[in-house]
């Protein structure tokens, strides 16, 4: 196993990897829930959620498949290093987009101004306000700060996508010292 030879790297890529892949896959499932809701109202989801699982669904098949490939000890670090790269500038790319309206709510009193509308129904009544008149598109500004449940979980992706551009910071670096051992002279043997 490729872990094994690779040791406290390979430990760490693999922990990384791991972390990648459950945070990827949770931003999905809530990216995913979303859409749905909206599609299920006949609206259009907003560009940035859109984005943002179209992102992440490919992230994620990429993770797995490099990891995959790191455990038959057929990575070429130097390559992986290169789209880790990639994927961590798509990656800040979401979190600056999804982030930019999230910054500036406090989740916690918008329950409080709009009324505790925590129910699918409620969430997909309430999307009619916050529709683009012209192309009949969610504005995604005023829906995530339509309700306290939204603002919550647009929050947690948010904070998802900031942990990936470290976690992917992180696998650079690995992969970047994983590629230096395996192109390191071995050592010389002495007689003995």
């Amino acid at each position: 196993m490729a872990g094994q030879k690779n040791g406290a790297l390979g430990a760490t890529f693999t922990v990384v990897r791991a972390l990648q892949i459950v945070s990827l896959i949770a931003i999905i499932g809530m990216t995913a829930n979303f859409i749905a809701e909206m599609v299920s109202s006949n609206r259009a989801p907003p560009n940035v959620l859109v984005g943002t699982l179209s992102v992440t669904c490919i992230a994620v098949l990429y993770c797995a498949i490099t990891y995959i490939l790191y455990l038959d000890a057929i990575l070429p670090f130097l390559i992986n290093l290169g789209t880790d790269a990639m994927c961590l500038i798509a990656v800040v790319v979401v979190a600056v987009t999804v982030g930019k309206p999230l910054s500036y709510m406090n989740c916690m009193t918008i329950g409080k101004a709009t009324g505790n509308v925590d129910s699918a129904y409620d969430f997909a009544a309430g999307m009619g306000k916050n529709l683009n008149r012209d192309s009949g598109k969610v504005n995604y500004y005023g829906w995530a700060g339509a309700n306290k449940a939204t603002c919550l979980e647009m929050k947690s992706i948010w904070g998802l996508s900031i942990a990936l551009c470290i976690l992917f910071t992180f696998s650079m670096m690995c992969s970047l010292c994983l590629w230096r051992r395996s192109k390191a002279a071995p050592p010389k043997q002495t007689g003995v």
